[in-house]
Parts: structure tokens; C-alpha cells; sequence
């Protein structure tokens, strides 16, 4: 590979990570490609040297930011097979609550990419499929329904639980979805 071959590698990284940490952060539609370029220190013409669009730029920062999440929460249970229990008391914690940048990307931007453009709405939906798979797995493996419901409760209980203002309020829908989310387990 040449120089300029990694020198446009090394600087579409730098793209993709500064979109990624914006898109998390800001949403989707925080994204301006020209203040993008400034903070990756790129000038705007050369946005489409690595993009076809910005909609193809959302769609690799969301797989982007979806991965990281998906890395972090790998990293945090290590080598230890899935544990469905461990994992919704983690999910469903006040620390993941608090977490809106760094937590799961899916909970953070579900509700943008369900106005986005395809490509995006593709990327998540993987994403989502490949949860409710771990979740399956966690339950013994035989369990895709209840997986499905899991994931889409873990989801929803978690957005709930941000958008909420009172914090005993807050507190309350992580606690009910968490006590029901557990008591899915001994059925499977």
C-alpha cells in the first residue's frame, strides 16, 4: 500500500471516529459534514473522496459507534459465557441510564434511524439481530420469541427511563422491567 493509500485510510479513520463520537453524542442530524472535516482537521472537498454522501457517512459512523458499543460491552463480561441475568441488571442500571454517550448506541439513536435513510436503518437492524441473538444464546438458545421481546424491553425501558424527569420515576421503570425481564428466565 502506498503512501497516500494510508495517509486516505489514516484520515478517513479520523472522519469515521469524530462522526461516530458526534453521531452518539448529538444524534444523527448533528452531523454537518463541513464542521465534521474542520474537527478532523480535512478540508470539505475532500469529504467525498471518502464518502458517497452523508448518508453513506451516517450509516459507517452509526456501524461505527454500534460496534464500539458492541466492543465495550464485550470487554466489560470478558471470556465469561453469556449471562442473561448479568446482563439485564446491567443494562437496566442507573449507571447505564446516566450513560447517554458511551452506552448503547442502539438506545441513543433507535429513535433517529428510525427517520433516517436506509443504508442506516439496515445497520441498526443487524445490530438489533445480533442482540437478540446473545440474548438467545444467554437463555439457553431455543428462546427467539422471548429474546425478541428481551432486547425490545431492554431497548424501550432504558429510552423510557432517560426521558423521564423525575429520577423516582426513572428509577422505577428500570426497577419494574428489570424484576419482569428476570422473572422471563425461569420460564425458559
Amino acid at each position: 500500500m502506498g503512501h497516500s493509500q494510508a495517509d486516505k485510510l489514516r484520515s478517513r479513520e479520523r472522519i469515521l471516529s469524530e462522526a461516530a463520537e458526534q453521531i452518539r453524542d448529538g444524534g444523527l442530524e448533528s452531523v454537518s459534514v463541513g464542521k465534521l472535516m474542520r474537527r478532523a482537521n480535512l478540508t470539505h472537498g475532500g469529504f467525498y473522496g471518502h464518502f458517497a454522501s452523508r448518508a453513506d457517512l451516517l450509516a459507517h459512523a452509526l456501524e461505527r459507534a454500534l460496534d464500539d458499543g458492541t466492543a465495550a460491552f464485550e470487554a466489560k463480561k470478558g471470556n465469561t459465557p453469556p449471562d442473561y441475568a448479568a446482563t439485564v441488571k446491567s443494562y437496566l442500571s442507573r449507571k447505564h441510564r446516566d450513560s447517554r454517550t458511551t452506552g448503547c448506541a442502539i438506545a441513543a439513536l433507535a429513535g433517529d434511524v428510525a427517520r433516517a435513510e436506509e443504508p442506516a436503518r439496515e445497520v441498526m437492524s443487524a445490530h438489533i439481530e445480533q442482540f437478540v441473538a446473545r440474548i438467545d444464546k444467554a437463555l439457553g438458545g431455543d428462546h427467539p420469541e422471548k429474546a425478541l421481546f428481551a432486547v425490545s424491553a431492554l431497548i424501550g425501558a432504558l429510552v423510557v427511563s432517560r426521558v423521564m424527569a423525575d429520577e423516582k420515576h426513572s428509577d422505577a421503570v428500570l426497577a419494574v422491567a428489570k424484576r419482569e425481564l428476570l422473572a422471563l428466565e425461569e420460564n425458559c
